[in-house]
Formats: C-alpha cells, sequence, structure tokens
C-alpha cells in the first residue's frame, strides 16, 4: 500500500532498512487497523438497529466484517464519484460481480478486490483515511 511509506516516516522508521518479511507485516497491520477503523465507522448507523436486534458485539462484529466490502462500495456510490460501470473498471472486476457485492449476495470477494476497494475508497474519501492515519499513527506511538 502506498500509506506504508508515510507511516513509516511518522513512526521513525526508514522503509529502506525494512526486510521485505517487515514490509508485508507492517503492510499487513495497517491493512488490518484500518479495516478495524472502517468497521466502527460503518458500526454507528446501524447502533439502533443492531440495539434493537439485540446483537452481542460479537454478532454485531461479525456482520461488519461480513459486510465491510459491501459498505466500502456503497459508500463509494453515495459519492457520486463512481457508479457501479467505473468501480468496476478501477478494480478490474465484472460488473456483476460489484453488483453481487452490492446487494450481499457475495460477502466473500477476492483479497485482490477488497484491497482495489479499499485503494479506490481511500481516494474518494481521502479525509476520512487521513484521520485514520493519524489514529493508528497515535496508538502505534503510544504503543511504543
Amino acid at each position: 500500500m502506498p500509506a506504508i511509506e508515510p507511516l513509516c516516516h511518522l513512526l521513525g522508521i526508514t522503509p529502506g532498512q525494512l526486510s521485505k518479511e517487515e514490509h508485508l507485516l507492517l503492510e499487513a497491520g495497517l491493512f488490518a487497523s484500518i479495516c478495524e477503523e472502517l468497521k466502527e465507522i460503518f458500526r454507528a448507523p446501524y447502533k439502533e438497529y443492531f440495539r434493537l436486534m439485540k446483537f452481542t458485539v460479537e454478532k454485531e462484529n461479525i456482520m461488519l466484517e461480513t459486510n465491510l466490502v459491501r459498505l466500502m462500495v456503497q459508500d463509494i456510490l453515495s459519492t457520486n464519484d463512481y457508479n457501479l460501470q467505473g468501480i468496476a473498471q478501477y478494480t478490474d472486476t465484472p460488473e456483476n460481480i460489484i453488483q453481487e457485492v452490492c446487494s450481499g449476495r457475495n460477502t466473500s470477494p477476492s483479497a485482490i478486490f477488497h484491497r482495489r476497494v479499499i485503494d479506490l475508497h481511500r481516494n474518494v474519501r481521502r479525509d476520512l483515511y487521513r484521520a485514520i492515519m493519524r489514529k493508528i499513527t497515535a496508538e502505534y506511538v503510544t504503543a511504543a
């Protein structure tokens, strides 16, 4: 992810000094942290639904994890920056797959598709990702 290098600089790490394995581990950690933050952001609109359905936090997390890509695609569509065809072209994915994800029929798209959707979502919602990166950076610095 292109966000690795700025994160390294914020954390005082020289990216060139990381081994390939360390770079992959940092990228995986960043990916997981971003997904966790997105889950929390997407949790807010469903708060009342979760309460009415008497979901446990575990059930909420399962629902959010299962639908994370769908929620991101719907968020991209809500900005009117991209339509289904544009998302399909950007992610190099057939439009019918995008429709399946949006409708909830496909809750397990490929990791490559997931990563490309995050990349597109990051381009469309730059301010959101800046806030996420600031939060993640603060957590890493505090933990160190």
